[in-house]
């Protein structure tokens, strides 16, 4: 088979890869169908990394935002079977460790994710033809549902993930700083939890068009001090805020413009950076993380499933996984564009 392999930031090549082998007990075989570029994924094409902890130090196929179908399964599967269509969860927990046991399986210290780089041996990603999976990651989806439309449910489950550690949102004032494709998910799963106000900053104004596309309620260049200073008015105006951009001054902005005892979820993914600890002090901010998800990934299929979020406006363009260099520039522009996918 094929598989979009990098070998260094910027040497991403389509190589010939050995076939998967039959599945075994409680395993399945999927034909991969569509494969959605994350963020994470143009880290490493740009950077070789995500920060100086995680370096690609081998081949590494990226890719963990798929879907496709079953092509044969292992004895013992009963979820699913030839022919399904399905979502495949990237994570693959050990189910042993104190974390898993607890029900935090996305802390699982023997984590196992599609494309990652975190360990050496790095694990493998999904952007080629077929790959095999446990049975528990391969999620059925909806008889009307697109392969295109399916391959969001990871990074929806991550801003699902995000929304649930942010608290009660219902009837809440939300702010999302930073509008790439997690904010802008991000928007629509406060939305689906009940925010009644959604106002989203970013400094790129693609991206603002974005946001007020999935249906936030004002769209602010966080360049624009005029604009921006009356949210943080009287300490703040917002009950909920959710950093999507992992950048620095989005951090402080959000933390300025969230009431004293509101919410702060930490979403973005940027490296290390230095955080206004003396208002988090001083306006008692709950500074929350959110990473990955577990459960989500089934709530974002079902979502998805019942037409309860619309992510078709975020797939910008859809391109042979044969020109995947082409699809990375594409996604690395966003002025041209939110999510680029790879068809298989």
């Amino acid at each position: 088979m094929r598989a979009v392999v990098l070998h260094a930031a910027h040497d991403l090549r389509v190589e010939d890869r050995a076939l998967p082998v039959s599945p075994g007990p409680g395993e399945v075989l999927v034909k991969i169908g569509r494969g959605g570029i994350c963020g994470s994924d143009l880290h490493y094409f740009h950077e070789g990394g995500i920060g100086a902890a995680i370096r690609v130090r081998e081949p590494i196929v990226l890719g963990h935002e798929i879907a496709g179908t079953v092509e044969a399964v292992g004895a013992g599967v009963t979820r699913v079977a030839p022919g399904a269509r399905v979502a495949v969860n990237p994570s693959r927990p050990c189910g042993a460790c104190r974390f898993c046991r607890d029900g935090l399986a996305n802390h699982c210290t023997d984590m196992r994710f599609f494309g990652s780089a975190m360990r050496f041996p790095h694990v493998q990603g999904a952007f080629r033809e077929a790959l095999v999976c446990d049975e528990a990651q391969a999620v059925p989806i909806a008889e009307d549902l697109s392969l295109d439309e399916a391959a969001m449910a990871e990074p929806l489950a991550v801003c699902v993930h995000a929304a649930r550690r942010a608290g009660d949102l219902v009837g809440a004032r939300v702010l999302v700083a930073g509008c790439g494709p997690i904010g802008a998910l991000t928007i629509l799963a406060a939305r689906r939890a009940g925010a009644a106000e959604i106002v989203a900053t970013d400094v790129a104004p693609g991206a603002l068009a974005f946001a007020r596309k999935v249906g936030a309620d004002d769209a602010r260049d966080a360049r624009d001090s005029d604009a921006i200073a009356p949210l943080a008015r009287d300490k703040g105006r917002f009950d909920v805020a959710f950093e999507c951009s992992g950048a620095a001054p989005a951090l402080r902005s959000a933390i300025e413009c969230t009431r004293p005892r509101g919410v702060v979820v930490q979403v973005g993914m940027g490296g290390d950076m230095p955080v206004p600890v003396q208002a988090v002090t001083t306006k008692e901010i709950d500074l929350r993380g959110a990473f990955r998800f577990h459960s989500e990934f089934a709530t974002a299929v079902d979502w998805l499933g019942k037409g309860l979020v619309d992510v078709k406006p975020l797939i910008s363009a859809t391109l042979p996984f044969e020109r995947a260099h082409e699809a990375f520039d594409l996604a690395s522009d966003r002025a041209r564009a939110m999510k680029v996918q790879l068809a298989f």
